[in-house]
């Protein structure tokens, strides 16, 4: 029985691809990925702290407008405290409603991802000319503020059956919509191929705290476990870790404590590790790597 197959790359077991290194021999690559979003007022999507009961959905609407305002500021502190690059996954809308902010991570010199328009939208709901504009759309905004995007997380991580190409033809490096590995992966499209960088969907604060209710603490022994055993699976293969952080939970004062005790553990090993953007990592693996990555 064949079933239905998506195409872009084969099935490849992480115990029998080519070894390689990181940069000064380092085997475990971080990178943070922050989300900054803007939504919609009484419409479109959104998390939801609680059930919506009607629109406007103000208690929601606030509650995510809580990291834009305070949360992310928070984490700001935190990333300068501990000396830690950022991979900004940004909305382009933040630049109309936030520009300050944005602005606050490129003085950092932190990467700015493509992240669609608004949260408040499915890219894989669209068609392909209103897909393609989109990203055209979001692209030219980021662009226009000093930094093209050579990577792009879907809001919601909502694809359509040509996402990954129409990414590539507009000039993108790599994508995070894909979590099916901890080594970055070559994907095939329809006019050449594009990185798929691991982001994840298990140390990821919305599915995490949002739909399974781990408590703060859970979270942060989650980043904590993960970093202690891939650096030792690093060992037998170079890997990389990604760690999804949404400012209006993790910017939570009692949540900041906890994500403040488990960056602190990944920075007192940066010795061991390689902690990064989501850019250099594709940047390294579409040059010195690029016949290493499977």
């Amino acid at each position: 029985m064949t079933l239905p197959d998506h195409g872009r790359y084969a099935y490849s077991p992480i115990t029998r691809r080519a070894d390689y290194s990181w940069p000064e021999g380092k085997r475990l690559a971080v990178y943070l990925g922050v989300n900054l979003e803007h939504f919609a007022f009484g419409e479109g999507r959104g998390a939801a702290l609680a059930p919506a009961t009607n629109e406007p959905d103000v208690l929601n609407y606030a509650w995510r407008d809580y990291g834009n305002r305070v949360g992310v500021w928070r984490m700001l502190a935190l990333l300068d405290q501990l000396d830690l690059p950022a991979t900004v996954l940004a909305n382009s809308a933040m630049y109309d409603y936030a520009p300050d902010l944005m602005q606050a991570f490129l003085a950092r010199g932190d990467e700015i991802a493509g992240h669609g328009v608004t949260n408040s939208e499915a890219q894989g709901e669209m068609t392909e000319p209103e897909e393609r504009a989109m990203i055209a759309a979001a692209t030219d905004r980021i662009a226009a503020a000093g930094m093209a995007p050579q990577g792009w997380l879907s809001p919601w991580i909502s694809e359509s059956r040509v996402t990954p190409d129409l990414l590539q033809e507009a000039g993108y490096a790599y994508t995070l919509n894909w979590c099916m590995d901890d080594q970055p992966v070559w994907m095939t499209t329809r006019a050449g191929r594009i990185l798929s960088i691991p982001y994840p969907q298990e140390l990821n604060d919305i599915p995490a705290i949002v739909a399974r209710k781990d408590s703060a603490a859970d979270f942060a022994g989650m980043i904590i476990d993960t970093f202690d055993e891939m650096l030792d699976q690093s060992n037998d293969q170079p890997l990389v870790m990604g760690i999804a952080l949404h400012p209006y939970i993790v910017g939570q004062p009692y949540r900041l404590r906890h994500l403040r005790r488990a960056l602190s553990h990944i920075a007192a090993a940066r010795d061991r590790v390689w902690i990064t953007r989501a850019g250099e990592i594709s940047a390294l693996c579409h040059g010195g790597l690029a016949g290493q990555i499977s």
